[in-house]
């Protein structure tokens, strides 16, 4: 097998916690990753935080050294200051991971792990997007369909539905967003984790998946139905179960993931089991993107005590599913 190449860390907004950890992350071992930032800016934060680092600007003709960090330059329009975003540095942040996306789908890189962003700072500057993953499946083509997978080393989630009130969950979920979000959690299940024969659970919405229609009639009129329709080749579609049980250690040998109707439903298991591990994952792009499932914490970034359990689990997922897309594919 060749060596896997790098995986590029964006730097997110630069006054949070994004740069702190990243530099933690190199600091305890992952020498595998290139961070894109200003060396000046770097060099402070690993002073703050206690870490003796070394830098060197990234040379893609050079192996990467195990003694200094590579950087990829961005030049601020405003040197950051640590817990005080600058709305004039929302440019830079923005066209550092349009920048991102062209190296990684150039092979430059194996994979992009992108720091936390505060989409608010964006909107001041006309970022359109609700989130980093929509304008990551902007910038990769008009075919993407991304799926956000939660995932650690006990449990892996998928929410159908994101970022919305309950009461609009039931009507969000239609024929094809089911179908489309299968097909992708099944390719990718099969591409980048191992599974050649995935088992994906699905929990019901209702209370007992709606104990056959007394607690709600979605699981019985259109859960049930959208699950027997389906034919994916190699893949067991299991449920709907009821949640409540769905997440217990004996159980989560049945099944690869879980997908959840909503947001908090996938989100609360997966942190409750590993919060400071636990990583977020796109897929349905044409190349491997993982984040911390965390924000910028600009409230704590100047304590310069953030933990880096979740970018370090970050790049090390980012790089076992660039290994075995590898393998699959020799």
């Amino acid at each position: 097998m060749n060596v896997i190449k790098p995986a590029l860390i964006t730097p997110g907004d630069p006054s949070g916690i994004g740069p702190e950890i990243a530099l933690k992350a190199w600091s305890e071992g992952q020498k595998n990753i290139v961070l894109m930032g200003d060396i000046e800016h770097l060099s402070s934060v690993a002073l703050a935080a206690g870490l003796n680092i070394s830098f060197t600007s990234f040379d893609s003709t050079v192996s990467l050294s195990a003694e200094k960090c590579s950087v990829w330059k961005i030049d601020w329009q405003v040197m950051p200051c640590v817990g005080q975003p600058d709305p004039r540095n929302a440019p830079t942040i923005v066209e550092s991971i349009k920048q991102a996306v062209k190296q990684v789908k150039q092979g430059q890189f194996s994979a992009i792990v992108t720091s936390p962003i505060a989409k608010s700072v964006l909107y001041e500057n006309g970022f359109e997007f609700p989130g980093q993953t929509e304008f990551l499946a902007k910038l990769d083509s008009s075919e993407s369909f991304p799926v956000m997978m939660l995932a650690n080393s006990s449990l892996r989630v998928v929410p159908l539905t994101i970022h919305l009130p309950l009461s609009d969950v039931e009507k969000t979920i239609t024929t094809e967003l089911f179908k489309r979000t299968i097909k992708v959690l099944s390719t990718a299940l099969r591409q980048y984790f191992n599974c050649p024969f995935p088992r994906i659970a699905i929990a019901g919405l209702n209370p007992h998946a709606g104990e056959d229609g007394h607690l709600g009639r979605f699981e019985t009129d259109k859960l049930i139905p959208l699950i027997q329709v389906q034919e994916i080749e190699k893949t067991s579609l299991l449920g709907p179960f009821s949640a409540d049980t769905l997440f217990y250690s004996e159980k989560r040998d049945s099944y690869d993931v879980v997908l959840c109707m909503y947001h908090d439903q996938a989100l609360i298991p997966v942190k409750t089991i590993d919060f400071y591990r636990t990583v977020n994952i796109t897929l349905g792009l044409s190349f491997i993107r993982t984040s911390p499932d965390h924000g910028t914490a600009f409230d704590r970034a100047a304590r310069f005590n953030s933990h880096p359990g979740s970018i370090i689990s970050a790049i090390n997922t980012a790089q076992q599913m660039a290994a075995t897309k590898q393998l699959h594919s020799e």
